[in-house]
């Protein structure tokens, strides 16, 4: 390892008025090398890696680049010194090309104008680098989520950056992807980047680090090598053993209860002749490759998007399209893929998000149900471990793992009895994980149904009961829990079923 780091930060302390987040922690990242940050949602991760950007400033203790103690006042402060930022949550200009986005606030001019064949140019040679081909004057908008997230990814590298952080990058994207990134991780150690890399994905962790920090509720709690095996990187995390990583819990005698039924469902472009039936007590898994139409199909089955033929029906009872109103009264709770646009209002507190669901059929004689609302998001946020300062503060002040849980908590409190899950533990931590999956183990033993996209095929494999899976809009095939496996997942979703158009 190099002697010296290019950043550390020394002995931090970071407080937001009575509360300390952050407590003496001290980090390193070297030319070269990728520090991994490892801890649960809520930990202090975000606000640490928020320091070496420029967002925040510590309290306490310091920050040196290249050994001399500096100040990064500001975002621009962090980029003058080469430390480009990949956040969690995607920082884009939906209505803007993908080029504008990419060189945002870098624009190449000429005569006074913004030159766009350059422009085009160099958006094209920052998306090279990691293997996007995509039309650069696309809206970033009309991209997927796991493009958009490729789009940030080319941004914060075309600075040519000396630091590097990525804050979960690859939280939406394909394995193909990933290891894309990785490669352009890998070229970028050989030419003395540094990066400080955070993921829950633990067996990446082996794969593109150097050397583990693990913190917990805001204290320095080991520094240990990336090759840790992962139960002893899980036990540092969370202060405890986690024996089963996926609870799943089956009742050995099956219901026979159809609740939620989905026939010939069609929406042109998006998903073709989809029909499938979820039991009671059942969690379906749906598998497949970005852009198969997993999310589209739950989007319209939840009455967030309207499609074109077929029907949707719960415990026998067809719902109309597009109606959103019309599935949450017929007992569907719906947990998207992108929390933060679709859902969560973020400048809400974390006691209206959870009872949006409910706002209007709790309320008494034409009047909203306020205390009672509070008392029910007081005790689902303890039962989920919420962690939060207080139940009014702005939910967009939480962690992402804490935020998802809230979004998963609105659904507990509106008792939905079919729960379409899209891509549920996403940016979640291990134990927060394990706490989902034992929330799903008590909703299908309560006799409810649970729909799951998930493009972490152990997570698919561990926790359904049966397994669709998808490729360009269709049904490829099912397989059984008993059958399943990452290979005939995949051989299904990669294979060409063309003939049966």
């Amino acid at each position: 390892m190099t002697d010296h780091p290019l950043i550390t930060l020394q002995n931090v302390t970071k407080t937001f008025g009575q509360v300390t987040v952050i407590q003496d922690v001290t980090v390193s990242v070297y030319p070269g090398q990728v520090q991994v940050l490892l801890g649960e949602n809520g930990a202090g991760k975000s606000t640490l890696i928020k320091m070496v950007a420029g967002v925040y400033q510590p309290d306490g203790g310091q920050i040196l680049v290249d050994g001399t103690v500096t100040s990064l006042p500001t975002t621009k402060a962090a980029e003058d010194h080469g430390i480009a930022t990949i956040h969690q949550e995607l920082n884009l200009v939906a209505t803007m090309s993908v080029a504008e986005n990419v060189m945002l606030g870098r624009m190449p001019t000429k005569f006074g104008m913004v030159d766009r064949k350059e422009l085009r140019r160099q958006a094209r040679a920052a998306l090279a680098l990691i293997g996007l081909e995509v039309d650069v004057d696309t809206p970033v908008g009309q991209l997927g989520i796991a493009r958009q997230q490729l789009v940030e990814i080319a941004k914060a590298l075309s600075i040519n950056a000396r630091v590097l952080i990525l804050d979960e990058p690859t939280a939406a994207l394909t394995r193909h992807e990933t290891q894309a990134l990785f490669a352009v991780m890998a070229d970028l150690r050989r030419r003395g980047v540094g990066m400080l890399f955070i993921s829950h994905h633990l067996d990446e962790i082996a794969e593109v680090g150097d050397t583990v920090t693990v913190i917990r509720d805001g204290h320095f709690i080991a520094e240990v090598p990336a090759s840790t095996p992962e139960d002893e990187l899980v036990k540092l995390m969370v202060g405890r053993s986690i024996e089963d990583q996926f609870p799943r819990r089956v009742d050995e005698t099956p219901a026979l209860t159809e609740v939620l039924t989905v026939s010939n469902l069609t929406s042109d472009g998006q998903f073709d002749d989809i029909s499938f039936t979820v039991r009671a007590g059942e969690v379906l898994g749906i598998a497949g490759l970005v852009g198969a139409g997993r999310t589209e199909l739950i989007r319209a089955i939840a009455g967030a998007d309207k499609y074109d033929t077929g029907s949707v029906a719960v415990r026998g009872k067809k719902l109309p399209k597009g109606d959103i109103k019309a599935a949450i009264r017929a007992g569907i709770g719906h947990v998207p893929e992108d929390r933060k646009g679709q859902g969560l209002v973020l400048d809400a507190s974390v006691n209206d998000n959870l009872g949006y669901a409910t706002l209007a059929s709790s309320s008494k004689l034409g009047l909203a149900d306020f205390t009672g609302q509070r008392t029910r998001a007081e005790a689902v946020a303890a039962k989920l471990r919420i962690r939060m300062h207080t139940i009014d503060q702005p939910i967009r002040s939480l962690s992402g793992g804490n935020q998802q849980k809230a979004v998963f908590g609105r659904w507990i409190i509106a008792a939905s009895t079919v729960l379409l899950l899209d891509e549920p533990t996403r940016g979640v931590d291990v134990g927060a994980k394990v706490e989902i999956y034992e929330l799903m183990n008590s909703i299908t033993a309560a006799g409810g149904a649970i729909v799951m996209v998930s493009s972490e095929l152990p997570e698919i494999l561990g926790m359904s009961d049966r397994i669709l899976v998808m490729r360009d809009g269709r049904l490829a095939g099912e397989l059984s829990a008993a059958d399943a496996t990452q290979d005939t997942v995949m051989t299904l979703a990669a294979r060409d079923t063309s003939a049966q158009r």
